[in-house]
């Protein structure tokens, strides 16, 4: 695990599999047979351009099941959940191809954003076990002062 990949209670990075040939891939992402495989709400795809920052999101109810199959993202996840053992910490995660293909499993009530590092736009694919309800999600702008990160100057904690 990367150094800067501090664990966040209830958050899961597991390695996914990638069969490539001289003709492409084909990347897993989840399976109904998985132990992470809650129930099926909605799949969808973000694309992200290079540099750019989606954040802060956070749901109440739905867990993210999150992989990036094209391109280099760094997500950024902020635990404030009263009680949890991790309160008060950020967690930096890179996930892309090739050599960090895995699946980011968030659950309900951590705070999460992204950005791209790639020269080209990024693909991130989203499993989400609900639905999109927006009554059961919250945001907040990138540069809000409730969350200890500097997305412009990419903090060393």
């Amino acid at each position: 695990m990367n150094p800067k990949e501090h664990p966040i209670e209830g958050v899961v990075l597991q390695p996914l599999r990638v069969f490539e040939d001289e003709r492409g891939a084909v990347m897993h992402m989840l399976r109904v047979d998985s132990l992470l495989f809650k129930r099926f709400g909605e799949v969808y795809f973000s694309e992200v351009r290079p540099g750019s920052v989606k954040a802060w999101k956070r749901h109440t109810r739905m867990t993210q099941h999150f992989t990036v199959p094209v391109g280099r993202i760094r997500f950024v996840l902020y635990d404030d959940r009263p009680g949890s053992p991790t309160a008060g910490s950020l967690s930096e995660i890179e996930l892309g191809r090739p050599d960090d293909y895995r699946l980011l499993v968030i659950p309900p009530g951590i705070w999460y954003g992204f950005t791209g590092l790639a020269a080209q736009p990024s693909l991130v694919a989203n499993c989400a076990d609900l639905p999109h309800d927006p009554s059961e999600s919250e945001n907040l702008v990138w540069s809000t002062p409730l969350i200890p990160y500097d997305w412009k100057g990419r903090n060393e904690f």
